[in-house]
């Protein structure tokens, strides 16, 4: 028996923005009913959409009374949202991507939970391409080692698929073997152990705050690391970077690409 169109979800809320660019992406925007208030991608959906969550917080009435027929959630960070939800009988799924290919993987789940699994597939078929692409640049060339820094206070670093763009990008992450933690208190790094491993580059992700390249040159001991000296201190959005979904795969890898590139000259 095949499924017609109607009888997948027509009124979905998203807690988190990488399945609403996904969503429009595959040109499903006009079923989302409700989004997180720190959606900026697409300009669009923060213009037009109702905003009923932060990241840990939700307001729970608003998004009943928009009547959802499909709540996307991420992460155990949302886990007493989703649980709030469902005790108020509606339907929730939950993701939790960690890296390139999960990513990947959850386009085409979202693809095929509202019946556009075929132009899912399509726009992760051409993600795989264009990072095989920027992969290929590589071609033998040095690779820059690179510091990610995702928090300051307590110094944290990249998640897993940030870790892994950084490598796809033509750099080496100091911090590889941090890739594996899911949550960020694993991932806290030393202040003395960055100055040992010395990168070539450190860039800035602060989550929610704009990112102080002069406090960073200041801490201790950092006047030796050559990225310091180099003056190769950089910033990158956390909303192109630190979101799971296309745009990390999209304007966050550029932005990693030209980083390196500058460090090349």
């Amino acid at each position: 028996m095949s499924v017609s169109s109607h009888h997948y979800p027509q009124r979905i809320v998203c807690l988190t923005e990488e399945t609403t660019e996904a969503l429009y992406l595959l040109g499903c925007g006009d079923r989302i009913v409700g989004i997180s208030g720190f959606t900026v991608r697409p300009s669009e959906a923060r213009q037009q959409k109702p905003k009923v969550s932060t990241f840990i917080e939700a307001n729970i009435e608003k998004i009943v009374a928009l009547k959802p027929d499909l709540v996307f959630a991420f992460s155990d960070l949302q886990a007493e949202i989703v649980k709030q939800l469902v005790l108020r009988g509606l339907q929730v799924m939950a993701f939790n991507q960690r890296s390139v290919e999960e990513i990947l993987q959850n386009i085409v789940l979202v693809g095929s939970l509202v019946g556009e699994q075929k132009r899912a597939e399509s726009l992760v078929a051409d993600y795989q391409r264009r990072m095989a692409t920027v992969a290929s640049r590589m071609n033998g060339r040095a690779r820059p080692k690179v510091y990610f820094e995702e928090w300051p206070d307590p110094m944290i670093s990249g998640i897993r698929w940030v870790s892994e763009l950084v490598e796809i990008a033509g750099g080496k992450d100091i911090f590889e073997e941090n890739r594996l933690h899911h949550d960020a208190k694993n991932r806290i790094v030393e202040s003395r152990e960055v100055v040992k491993r010395n990168p070539d580059i450190i860039i800035g992700s602060w989550c929610g705050k704009p990112f102080k390249k002069q406090t960073v040159k200041n801490r201790k001991g950092w006047e030796s690391i050559s990225a310091v000296q180099q003056n190769q201190l950089h910033e990158i959005k956390s909303t192109i970077i630190l979101q799971p979904g296309p745009a990390a795969l999209t304007d966050g890898l550029d932005a990693l690409v030209n980083i390196i590139d500058t460090w090349r000259g």
